[in-house]
């Protein structure tokens, strides 16, 4: 539960444990945003990070002059595409046997490659802006040996596009007083206009299994 507590305080002040973080790290803090955005999207099993409202907090503290924001788009945007890229190796190494994760049910599997199957490299770009879908979809596009070709393109295309978005709306919006001083409810309005893909997905997926039942 604490651990619970945790999270949902630094997803809401994140200002201020980054703020934190720049005073007590300084320059080190280019690194520390560098692996958090490359274990959220690299390691399936780190999915809970607040990828979108730390890049909108970093950009509005290099609008601050805190922090630089072209090396903040240049290291993010890398580790973003590298964070991928690792992640969707790790499940084409693993293949098959990925299947036999324990907390991780076949059925989504089947259903993420379904969704490849209809969408294509579209859906690595488009999970980029879905929570937990960003790492979950790199790897299972590893696993359902999609063409490495075909999924750096939209690796790339995807991770550039994400990082750029969020953090360059924190540098043009983190300048304004209603944004500093309801820091908090800015998070919560990503954070929900985030969830919005998913919502939609499991609203469609329940229409859908209505249907079946109905059918059947």
């Amino acid at each position: 539960m604490d651990v619970v507590k945790f999270l949902i305080d630094l997803f809401l002040h994140l200002d201020k444990y980054l703020g934190d973080i720049i005073t007590q790290y300084g320059a080190w803090t280019y690194g520390i945003l560098f692996a958090v955005i490359f274990v959220e999207t690299g390691l399936v099993i780190m999915p809970i990070l607040p990828g979108d409202s730390l890049l909108f907090a970093a950009g509005t503290f290099a609008a601050l002059g805190s922090l630089n924001v072209w090396y903040l788009l240049g290291l993010l945007m890398f580790a973003a595409v590298l964070g991928d890229t690792v992640n969707y190796s790790i499940g084409h190494y693993l293949g098959e046997r990925a299947y036999s994760i324990k907390w991780i049910k076949k059925e989504y599997f089947d259903k993420t490659h379904a969704f490849f199957e209809k969408h294509g490299g579209k859906a690595i770009f488009l999970a980029r802006f879905v929570p937990i879908v960003r790492t979950f979809a790199p790897f299972v596009a590893g696993i359902g040996k999609m063409s490495y070709g075909y999924f750096i393109t939209y690796n790339f295309v995807g991770g550039i596009t994400w990082v750029a978005l969020f953090t360059l709306l924190g540098y043009f919006f983190g300048k304004l007083e209603f944004v500093q001083k309801n820091f908090e409810l800015v998070i919560i309005a990503i954070i929900l206009v985030s969830a919005v893909p998913i919502a939609i997905e499991w609203w469609k997926a329940r229409n859908e299994a209505k249907a079946e039942k109905k059918s059947a």
